[in-house]
């Protein structure tokens, strides 16, 4: 591989031109397929539940007897002049929430405290009354046009404008949509300019700086392409834009932090051309393909869930990986052989270094790698008591779902859920529906009253015919939906015997039909996230041990990461408020992310650890080289990736910033405490145990050609141009400096 890798070196530099206009070409018709995907994309309740679980069996037999979606529906919150009371007259403000409701072809019924099924449609205090509508199916473009009607009516009408607010299931997602998309450019808008300082900043001149912005954009255009194809064949959640915007960014800043790094410490050995450019490829391309690999192996994890949220955003990032794999590999090696030198150009000369001092920032981390091996066993114990501390309170992890109460304050469906929340006692908006198999109905009110004796539950409604061969049965459970009473309440409903078949719907419901389908595949995710990885980095290091200990590191990261989401959301620290647990879809796919990006920064790591080993034998003198050199590497990267995934916190959204807190918490983690102390720690303590590998696996490794992996690519082998000699083009100077690496005043400048 790393022989192919430095033959795709010559054939970029010799085709560099070429190259560079296929990647553009390629970036615009990306940009041009990708323009339409938010328009394709599904951002509904169903997005969040197995297509094939009991609560949407439950809710298509439903909706099949009577027309209305369940997942469906508006709430009109009226604020009246006077206290209502059960019995009085309707106000007129109420009529014409009633009269704006039933002149929509969607809605099938509507309901308000006068009528019979209205039970705790009055706020306690009598100051606001809730009219309920129960709609048929709709589609994506259907709801956003009923949400924005809807809400022209309201202010256009002098009876509901100023006293009405527009709530409920259907207009809750429309508004998801919108703040998910407003606060996703806010993040961008301010992350954008930060991440421009800091690249400069690390980076260490604008034009190197520029290359992973360029890498970042290529790669934003190729997935939004990729996920406008797939939305052809499969539904794809909105959420997944949220990951491809920080993953893109991300990892072109990992990627081109690593290739541009060693392609300054190649011109600065042997000069700007082939050479250089080929040596890059074969070392560090070979390590970013294994990184993309890593990290694209772990989301690809989340594609076992059926849940059409998890599965986009394990298909938004596999496309983002591969698209930024595919831009540092080829677009980038293109970028660097057309710049040459000039990659140093725009650089303060304060910031230019000549090659004969070693790198400072090299030494510092030598230094730190030095005094951790000289107590290893104190640093690791330490470093994981650390890491444990932080994750204990994931011992008392609760979690919750997704409804109208997520949203923020300053929309109306979340003005709504607040409210009620507030201001009513058992507000029917969310009954738990029971559906179940029978003809005849044969001992429901029996049933019934057994559900009503559980614990938790407000009231039970009669039983109710909905076709030939069902029945439903509903539960007014006590508390909001998500509420761990309602929660404990439901749960007890479902341990009853029933008389027949029975399935449940509805907002608690539906969290529990979720949480128990994402347990039950997340043994099958879990095995194919370690298999694969453990492959993947016994191919890379060509160890049984290295992989093993990244797993038990990259666990301990991520339990880590949990624990601190634990601390900050459900208990209310760092100015969050305390919500009723962590979202149930968040630690999945912090830990996919999270589990992939330090695996990705363990293999930056763990390559030059080898190809110093290799060179010297000296295992204590490989590690110290490996941290000299990617220290500042993988430090800088996960800082720089921190405030791509850290800007979904600006988000009003809890679901959102829990992913982009937890996920930058676990990268930061891993990229210091990990890599600085835990990593060599360990392997001081095991020396060349690291490296152990038992003699079946070395033949089956030698007979799969992967020891080729641990030789990279010969620069000078039969892929020069010339046949002869090495091939070295002299790329133009950068002004004011020599074109020659190796005399004084070259403007080398290093990655601090």
């Amino acid at each position: 591989m790393p022989g192919m890798l430095a033959s795709l070196g010559t054939v970029l530099h010799r085709r560099r031109r070429l190259a560079l206009l296929l990647l553009t070409l390629a970036a615009l018709l990306a940009g041009a397929v990708g323009a339409t995907v938010n328009s394709a994309l599904t951002n509904g309740r169903a997005d969040y539940y197995d297509p094939g679980g009991q609560n949407l069996v439950a809710r298509d037999i439903i909706q099949d007897a009577t027309g209305v979606d369940s997942l469906r529906g508006y709430t009109l919150l009226v604020h009246t002049s006077t206290p209502l009371e059960v019995g009085d007259p309707r106000p007129e403000a109420v009529r014409a929430a009633e009269r704006l409701l039933r002149t929509r072809d969607e809605v099938k019924d509507v309901v308000d405290y006068a009528d019979p099924k209205g039970e705790g449609l009055i706020a306690r205090d009598g100051g606001s009354t809730v009219v309920l509508a129960h709609v048929g199916p709709m589609d994506e473009k259907d709801t956003l046009t009923a949400e924005r009607d809807l809400q022209k009516a309201i202010e256009a009408d002098p009876a509901l404008r100023d006293r009405t607010l527009l709530g409920g299931a259907t207009p809750g997602q429309v508004q998801v949509g919108k703040v998910t998309n407003e606060d996703l450019a806010l993040a961008e808008g301010i992350a954008t300019p930060v991440i421009l300082l800091l690249l400069f900043l690390v980076f260490r001149g604008v034009v190197a700086a520029c290359v992973p912005v360029v890498g970042a954009l290529v790669s934003l255009l190729l997935t939004l392409a990729g996920l406008r194809a797939a939305t052809e064949a499969t539904q794809v959640s909105t959420g997944a834009l949220n990951l491809a915007f920080a993953l893109s960014l991300g990892l072109s800043i990992d990627f081109g932090l690593l290739l541009v790094s060693r392609y300054r410490e190649e011109i600065a050995a042997s000069g700007p051309g082939v050479t250089a450019l080929r040596r890059t490829l074969a070392t560090a391309g070979r390590t970013v393909l294994f990184s993309a690999l890593t990290v694209a192996a772990a989301l690809a994890a989340l594609m076992v869930f059926p849940h059409p949220y998890l599965r986009s955003m394990g298909l938004a990032g596999v496309i983002t990986v591969a698209a930024s794999a595919l831009f540092a590999l080829v677009g980038l090696p293109a970028i660097l052989a057309a710049l040459g030198a000039r990659i140093n150009a725009l650089a303060p000369k304060r910031w230019q270094r000549s090659t004969a001092h070693r790198d400072a920032a090299g030494r510092r981390w030598s230094a730190v790698a030095s005094a951790v091996m000289r107590r290893p066993a104190v640093v690791a114990v330490g470093a994981a008591a650390v890491l444990l501390l932080i994750a204990a309170p994931v011992a008392g992890i609760r979690f919750t779902g997704v409804d109208p109460a997520t949203l923020p304050k300053d929309v109306s469906a979340g003005k709504v859920a607040h409210e009620l929340e507030r201001d009513y006692a058992e507000p029917t908006t969310s009954p738990l529906q029971i559906v179940l198999d029978t003809h005849d109905g044969a001992g429901l009110r029996a049933y019934a009253e057994r559900v009503a004796a559980v614990d938790g539950v407000s009231s039970v409604g009669e039983p109710t015919r909905l076709d030939a061969g069902h029945w439903e049965i509903d539960a007014v459970l006590r508390g909001s939906p998500l509420d761990d009473a309602a929660k404990d309440a439901a749960t007890g409903v479902r341990a009853l015997d029933a008389p027949h078949e029975a399935r449940y719907t509805g907002v608690t419901a539906d969290f529990l039909e979720q949480r128990d389908s994402i347990a039950d595949r997340l043994p099958l995710a879990l095995t194919v996230l370690v298999v694969v990885t453990l492959l993947l980095l016994f191919a890379f290091t060509g160890s049984l041990v290295l992989p093993v200990k990244a797993l038990v590191m990259n666990a301990l990261s991520t339990l880590a990461a949990f624990g601190f989401l634990v601390w900050v959301f459900q208990d209310g620290n760092l100015g969050f408020a305390p919500q009723n647990g962590i979202e149930v879809t968040t630690p999945v796919v912090v830990f996919a992310l999270a589990f992939g990006l330090s695996t990705d920064y363990n293999v930056f790591l763990l390559g030059r650890i080898k190809e110093a080993r290799a060179a010297t034998g000296d295992d204590r003198a490989a590690v110290r080289e490996g941290l000299a050199r990617t220290g500042a590497v993988v430090t800088s990267a996960a800082v720089l990736f921190g405030v791509a995934l850290g800007a979904l916190v600006l988000s009003r959204l809890a679901l959102i910033q829990e992913l982009g807190l937890g996920a930058t918490f676990a990268v930061l983690i891993d990229a210091t405490l990990v890599r600085a102390l835990l990593v060599p720690s360990l392997m001081a303590l095991l020396g060349t145990a690291n490296w152990w590998l038992p003699a079946p696996l070395r033949r089956l490794r030698h007979a799969l050609r992967l020891d080729r992996l641990d030789r990279p690519g010969d620069p000078d082998g039969p892929d020069r141009p010339d046949g002869g000699a090495p091939a070295r083009e002299t790329e133009p100077p950068v002004t004011g400096s020599r074109p020659r690496a190796d005399e004084p005043g070259h403007p080398e400048v290093s990655v601090r």
